[in-house]
């Protein structure tokens, strides 16, 4: 059986019946995290892909064989992407310079440049077998051995190089015996996978040269290349059946001496010195109790000379760091280079659970009991803060990793830290949960700001590119504290507002196919953004309204997402006066999050300039099109029969906009606003807004000390991380409308339909599409892999909906 997990619900297993005839001996996951290889003890390998991109529905897709050879080195082939992150430039404004793009060749590449997917594995008989997805599905195999006299291999692991080059390193599992190095050169050549090898210098362990040890420790269980990237360094771990030693040796190219001879010859001009690549060792333990896992950092910081002294300086310790974890329990952190420890696991078996940097002694100590629990595997996170493990009893543990590994830090230190992390999230894409883990509810809005003023920092393509991103890296802080849950709600709202904005306005089309200046949505913006008056019909005027002739099906079939346009802006104006209200009152308190229960959803738009003119442009769009086809236009229950709702809430938002302008002073809304908004109740009925549920995940849970216990198949019923009861907004009763948060329709109280929620934020969406228009069917497509704030989907059943 496989069973995957997604971190953020670790209750919810999904099991799969993996068919292997044998023991699964190697698992990999590709870099998205999207597909799945496993390889077991009779040379078969699949390839498992998610069905219907769900975390928690996987399919077997593609498979080969290496029939009757066990696997026992699996990976991807490389796709040519490679990222350093430079501490010393964590103070820069500037993410090129803090995370730069190495050149990097991928290991095959189709027409183009297109890095090519497929995977390699090494067998236990010294044959490498490689595997090539063709753009068709089709798959295209070859075996080679890695070496005329094929020998067993009990180790391996497969690193590459930056010219596109594969490098196996492989033991017979023996101390006593040489670590051999093969390069492994892909290609295609007529429709055929071909496989080149070579023999690359070897080494033998230090321990066995030495006289002291050289019987001490026979075997050799572990053999790592640091990093993925990084060929010419390897970690090496004897142990025998109480202890363990582990060497850190590097590939260097050394000068080849000439023989006296040759010496006294004319020199040739331009003539160097022969070279030899060599390993030379770096660094090594002394007696270790017995390693049973053995988890590597996955951040590619540099490790330059100026990078590391910046990072010994500040304290950064992410990515410099690899785990070994013990047959008593304990996990050790160990600096990459020098081996030197950098922090202290206990497990519970020996004592309290928590970290101890350089306690040397409590290493040493004599430990009593019965045999303990230990880690039979374990890994890092992708920045390297937390650490998952399972143990020999089949339970899963997440350790919390500090980012300073316990050492006392100033609070600007570590914000700068947990910040420089979080933009190296935004700026990748890959998960920022395992940040969260590290961040208290104080720092929020001291994270949520710098990160803003970082952001605008950035030259205008970047933050294009960025835009939803930082948004919802800012929703998951703001959830971390009761203080700003309210906020949460509103950076939701904002990627849903400029979701439906980019579609709407993506309908458009020029009436002159060859009209070379601006797009009709780019001329909206323009246009809106300089026609500061009040009424809407004035600013239809200065537009082109047959760039805005559409069809009647795609208009109607937007209904929905139209109508929630008009929604939010009549809840936000309806509640303007509160917010302006509550505004003051935290003032009074000096910091506007220290009284955040009293900020209600809505309050992030008072000052959102760009949002309100985003929601100005949208009413003008739907206004125009109201002429066309009026079933589409959002519908507004008014007490009076000739009130005009779409021409006062224009009026009322512009006047809002103008407060909260990006090329002018911001300005509180004046008496006369307040009024008029105070009145708006009395005139259309204000719906209520479905915001997103209370996130159900386990992060929220998280942010005390003491360690969380949870048990596969049982949601957590743990109440969150802040002390304060849930708003108002947050809370459903039993019979409440279920709500679909992308379709923004309802789905009754008892949905039968099948629902997805995401992963990260909660929101909820119907399975299976309900509509038939091709517009509709667009919008829904953008949502098939990712939900708004791009986290995963997961099924969920009706009755959690």
């Amino acid at each position: 059986m496989i069973h995957i997990i997604d971190t953020e619900h670790p209750w919810d297993v999904y099991s799969i019946n993996s068919t292997h005839s044998e023991v699964i001996s190697c698992l990999e996951w590709d870099q998205s995290g999207s597909k799945l290889l496993s390889a077991d003890g009779d040379g078969q390998i699949k390839c498992w892909s998610m069905s219907d991109h769900l975390v928690n529905s996987w399919e077997s897709v593609l498979s080969s064989s290496v029939d009757g050879d066990p696997i026992v080195a699996l990976s991807w082939l490389h796709n040519g992407v490679k990222l350093a992150l430079h501490v010393e430039m964590s103070g820069s404004t500037n993410f090129g310079e803090k995370f730069s793009r190495v050149k990097f060749s991928p290991s095959l590449t189709l027409f183009g440049g297109k890095p090519m997917e497929g995977w390699l594995a090494v067998t236990v008989s010294g044959l490498v077998t490689v595997s090539l997805l063709k753009p068709g599905g089709a798959l295209l195999t070859a075996s080679e051995s890695l070496c005329r006299l094929r020998g067993r291999v009990a180790l391996a692991d497969i690193a590459f190089t930056g010219g596109g080059n594969i490098v196996v390193a492989a033991t017979d599992g023996s101390s006593s015996s040489p670590v051999q190095f093969y390069k492994v050169v892909v290609s295609v050549v007529s429709e055929k996978c071909r496989i080149d090898t070579e023999l690359l210098p070897s080494l033998f362990l230090r321990c066995t040269t030495d006289p002291l040890r050289r019987e001490k420790y026979p075997a050799v269980t572990h053999l790592k290349f640091l990093t993925r990237e990084n060929s010419e360094q390897v970690l090496l771990c004897a142990s025998n059946q109480s202890g363990s030693i582990v060497e850190c040796w590097s590939l260097r190219k050394e000068g080849l001496p000439v023989n006296n001879i040759f010496q006294h010859r004319s020199p040739v001009v331009g003539e160097k010195q022969p070279t030899i690549l060599k390993w030379r060792i770096l660094t090594t333990t002394n007696d270790l109790e017995r390693v049973s896992a053995v988890a590597l950092p996955k951040l590619p910081i540099s490790i330059s000379n100026t990078d590391l002294k910046v990072a010994s300086d500040t304290k950064f310790c992410p990515g410099l760091g690899l785990a070994l974890a013990f047959h008593d329990g304990s996990i050790q952190i160990l600096h990459r280079l020098s081996l030197h420890t950098m922090g202290v696991f206990y497990g519970s078996s020996t004592s309290s659970s928590g970290q101890r940097p350089g306690d040397e002694s409590a290493i040493k100590r004599q430990r009593t009991g019965g045999p303990a629990l230990h880690f039979k595997a374990l890994q890092f996170s992708w920045t390297s803060l937390a650490l998952a493990g399972v143990d020999n009893h089949g339970k899963l543990h997440m350790l919390r990793v500090s980012p300073s590994m316990g050492q006392v830090l100033e609070m600007n230190t570590t914000l700068r830290h947990l910040l420089f992390l979080l933009e190296y999230c935004m700026v990748t894409g890959y998960d920022w949960w395992d940040v969260l883990l590290h961040v208290q509810p104080t720092m929020v809005h001291n994270l949520v700001e710098k990160l803003h003023e970082e952001y605008m920092r950035q030259n205008q393509a970047l933050q294009q590119v960025l835009a939803t991103r930082i948004v919802a890296v800012k929703a998951s802080l703001c959830k971390l504290s009761t203080a700003t849950a309210a906020r949460a709600c509103d950076f939701h709202a904002k990627l849903l507002l400029i979701a439906i904005s980019s579609t709407l306005k993506s309908l458009l089309r020029p009436h002159v196919l060859n009209t070379p200046d601006k797009s009709p949505g780019d001329r909206l913006t323009e246009i809106c953004a300089k026609n500061s008056d009040t009424d809407i019909d004035k600013v239809m005027i200065n537009l082109k309204t047959e760039e805005f002739v559409l069809d009647g099906p795609p208009l109607q079939s937007l209904q929905q997402l139209i109508q929630w346009v008009g929604d939010f802006v009549l809840y936000l104006l309806a509640n303007l006066p509160n917010q302006v209200s509550q505004r003051e009152h935290n003032l009074m308190w000096c910091s506007l999050f220290l009284q955040g229960s009293l900020v209600r959803p809505g309050f992030g738009f008072m000052r959102d300039g760009a949002s309100l003119g985003m929601l100005r442009e949208m009413l003008v769009m739907i206004r125009i099109w109201g002429l066309l086809k009026p079933g589409c236009l959002p519908t507004f229950t008014a007490t009076s029969d000739n009130q005009d709702s779409m021409q006062l809430l224009f009026r009322l938002l512009t006047k809002l906009w103008l407060c909260s302008r990006d090329d002018a002073p911001p300005q509180d809304p004046d008496e006369s606003l307040i009024d008029e908004c105070c009145l708006l109740p009395s005139q259309l009925l204000v719906p209520s807004m479905e915001w997103l549920p209370v996130n159900d995940g386990v992060i929220v849970k998280l942010q005390g000390k003491h360690p969380l216990r949870l048990q596969f198949g049982k949601a957590s019923s743990l109440p969150g991380g802040g002390s304060a009861a849930p708003l108002e907004v947050f809370t459903r009763s039993p019979g409440s409308q279920k709500m679909d948060n992308l379709r923004c329709v309802h789905m009754g109280v008892c949905p039968t339909e099948e629902s997805k929620a995401c992963t990260r934020c909660g929101c909820v969406t119907m399975l299976r599409s309900p509509n038939k228009t091709n517009a509709m069917k667009q919008w829904e497509q953008r949502w098939i892999k990712n939900c708004l704030c791009g986290g995963l989907w997961r099924r969920i059943p009706p009755s959690h909906t």
